[in-house]
């Protein structure tokens, strides 16, 4: 019992110097263990989360330091060469309690522990995301993962801490990156598609801690979904037959009608969007003038969108002579009732539409749908600021019940 309270009148409480608890950037946090000083933490202003966390042995030599926010983190740091000082190697956190517990030696066999506490300034600004899809539902092995930033990155470095804040895992895993779309907006990709029935979660991790320029991570955000059957749908407008595969392996082809000349179908890989079983189309939108030879103003039933433009794969009763003859829609893919109906009870939010042959221009990689896919490999990695490839680790999601596939007889 001697040793111990030896050990408390040699070291005393630490005192927290309150060299950042004002409003100068950069400054240091420092803890100094001081014999004999009695000076508490509490009331002073909050610490600069920008500036690293420093404790100094005022006599001896520290054996050691142990920082842990409130949340039970410990932040990284290192003891000095002469053991008479420690220093953060990890930021702190914005508006955080940070306890620092410290051992010293004074040289003169007297040793001992002392705990001492202080906080950080919130932050000015936090960067959240939001990720898509977030509805835990089955999807398409086209669905890109989609992050949406509360606030521009443009800075390089800052883009790179915000990668590292995010997570892919799926089960079975695969290859995949991230591609900056602009500032605001991030898409991750497998190398190739996903795998179907694969089970995938994302999440965004960047609570409390600094991204740049004054900005901190704010609110975790976390998403999880699952693939189904592996479908693709082959419009070749050459031919006007639509082929489906079903886990690459034909299903059946359907006589389709697609985009007229100076209307022409895109080509290259969509991925659907969304579907609805009636949609009102008014060529006014897409300024065609209404005294126009191509004006139309029609109910359009079981429609499969697969751009935000207004391309659609759908019902077209009025064309079903040319269907399998001759390119005749506005840059629709259009088809009988019956065989839209059956596209729009198989086909779901992710799966893949290509078409091939057509005059029209190469369907654009983002901000039209999810042309993803028209990017190579090696261009798509280009688009990363760490310039990684994401190798997913299996992931803790519960497989959610996948319905049955309608598969519609050989034609």
């Amino acid at each position: 019992m001697r040793f111990v309270k030896a050990a408390v009148l040699v070291l005393g409480p630490l005192a927290l110097c309150a060299c950042s608890g004002g409003t100068t950037p950069g400054h240091e946090t420092s803890v100094d263990a001081a014999p004999l000083v009695s000076v508490s933490a509490n009331g002073r202003a909050p610490a600069d989360p920008a500036a690293p966390l420093v404790v100094h042995a005022v006599r001896g030599t520290l054996t050691d330091v142990t920082v842990t926010s409130a949340d039970g983190r410990h932040l990284a740091g290192a003891v000095a060469a002469d053991e008479r000082s420690w220093r953060s190697t990890a930021p702190l956190g914005a508006g955080e309690q940070y306890t620092v517990r410290i051992s010293a030696d004074d040289g003169s066999g007297g040793r001992g522990t002392t705990v001492e506490s202080f906080s950080t300034r919130s932050a000015p600004q936090t960067l959240t995301a939001v990720l898509t899809p977030g509805d835990k539902a089955v999807y398409g092995v086209g669905e890109p993962i989609t992050v949406t930033l509360s606030l521009p990155v443009h800075d390089h470095a800052a883009r790179q801490v915000v990668e590292r804040a995010l997570t892919v895992g799926s089960t079975p895993s695969v290859r995949g990156g991230w591609y900056w779309v602009n500032d605001t907006t991030l898409h991750f990709r497998p190398q190739d598609y996903w795998p179907a029935h694969a089970r995938i979660s994302a999440s965004f991790d960047l609570q409390d801690r600094p991204v740049g320029g004054g900005v901190y991570g704010g609110a975790p955000s976390r998403i999880s979904f699952s693939t189904g059957d592996k479908l693709l749908a082959v419009t070749d407008a050459g031919s006007d037959y639509l082929t489906v595969y079903r886990n690459d392996q034909r299903v059946t082809s359907i006589p389709v009608t697609t985009g007229k000349p100076g209307f022409a179908t895109r080509n290259g890989i969509k991925v659907v969007l969304e579907q609805q079983p009636e949609v009102f189309m008014n060529s006014d939108t897409v300024g065609i003038a209404a005294d126009s030879a191509n004006a139309y103003h029609l109910d359009v039933y079981w429609d499969t969108r697969v751009t935000w433009s207004g391309e659609y794969v759908h019902a077209a009763p009025w064309s079903v002579g040319s269907q399998g003859v001759a390119n005749v829609s506005h840059g629709c893919t259009g088809m009988s009732p019956g065989d839209a109906h059956w596209f729009y009870t198989t086909f779901r939010r992710g799966d893949l539409v290509q078409v091939i042959n057509s005059e029209g221009h190469r369907m654009e990689p983002f901000g039209n749908g999810f042309g993803d896919w028209n990017l190579s490999w090696s261009d798509w990695q280009q688009g990363s600021a760490l310039g990684q490839v994401v190798d997913t680790a299996p992931a803790a999601v519960a497989p959610p019940a996948a319905p049955a596939g309608l598969l519609r007889p050989e034609a």
